[in-house]
C-alpha cells in the first residue's frame, strides 16, 4: 500500500492533496497542521477516518473505504512543550487508527504525528515519540504499526535511531530532505517508525506551498510479527 504524509504548513498546502492522491494512489494520508473543520470528508477516493479537534492546527487520517475497514481511532496528548503551554498550536499530537485489510482480514495501526517545535530539546520530542509509540502498542496485541509525520528532528536522528530500535521499532528517513524553508535548518523533518511492516521505499516528493516537502511510504505490514 502507499501512504503520505503531509505538513501543510498552517493548510496553506491543503488545496494540492486531491491532485496530490491522485498522481501516486495513495490509500492512505496522514496529515499535520491541518485546519480541521476545513477538511472535506473525502479527498480524491479517500476517506477522513478523524481529525484532531482541540487544536488550532490538527492532525487527520484519510483511508481507502474500499480497501481497508476503519476499527477505532485514537487521539493522543503528549507531554507539552514550553512553545505548548505559552501559544498552545497543538495539545493532541498523535492520531491513530486501527484499520482492516478487507482483501486479507488482517489489521493494523497507523498514525500522523506532529513532535514538539524545533524551539523544544530533543530529549522532549524522544519523550514524546516513545510515549505515542508505547500508546499505538497498546491499540491491539502485536499490530503492525507505522506513524508517519513531522517529528522536528534534523539532527542527531543516529541517536534516535538508537532510542526508537530499543523500544522495538525501526526509524526510516526518505530519500531526500523534507524541510527547507531555512538555511541552517534544512533537512529530514518527515519520517516514519514502524514495527511489523516491510518498508519497500520512502520517496519524498516536489515540494507545493508548504514549507515541508510530502513523502511517499511504500510498505505492507508483515504476515507475522514476533511476540
Amino acid at each position: 500500500m502507499k501512504l503520505i504524509s503531509y505538513n501543510l504548513n498552517k493548510h496553506k498546502a491543503a488545496g494540492e492533496l486531491d491532485a496530490l492522491v491522485e498522481t501516486t494512489g495513495a490509500d492512505i494520508l496522514c496529515l499535520q497542521e491541518a485546519v480541521s473543520s476545513d477538511l472535506p470528508a473525502e479527498i480524491s477516493g479517500l476517506h477522513l477516518a478523524d481529525a484532531t479537534s482541540r487544536n488550532r492546527l490538527g492532525l487527520a487520517v484519510y483511508y481507502r473505504r474500499n480497501t481497508f475497514t476503519a476499527l477505532e481511532y485514537r487521539t493522543l496528548s503528549l507531554k507539552k512543550s514550553l512553545h505548548d503551554l505559552v501559544l498552545k498550536p497543538a495539545e493532541e499530537r498523535t492520531l491513530a487508527v486501527r484499520l482492516r485489510d478487507i482483501d486479507n482480514n488482517r489489521e493494523f495501526i497507523v498514525a500522523s504525528f506532529h513532535a514538539a517545535p524545533l524551539t523544544a530539546l530533543n530529549s522532549l520530542r524522544r519523550h514524546q515519540i516513545n510515549a505515542a509509540l508505547a500508546e499505538l502498542s497498546g491499540l491491539g496485541e502485536n499490530l503492525p504499526i507505522l506513524m508517519l509525520g513531522d517529528y522536528n528532528y534534523p539532527v542527531f536522528k543516529e541517536n534516535l535511531g538508537q532510542k526508537v530500535r530499543e523500544a522495538g521499532f525501526e526509524l526510516s528517513l526518505s530519500d531526500a530532505r523534507t524541510y527547507t524553508r531555512y538555511k541552517f535548518f534544512k533537512g529530514h523533518y518527515d519520517f516514519a517508525t514502524s514495527v511489523g511492516f516491510d518498508i519497500d521505499s520512502i520517496t519524498t516528493l516536489p515540494q507545493g506551498r508548504s514549507d515541508h516537502l510530502p513523502i511517499l511510504v511504500t510498505a505492507a505490514p508483515k504476515i507475522v510479527r514476533a511476540a
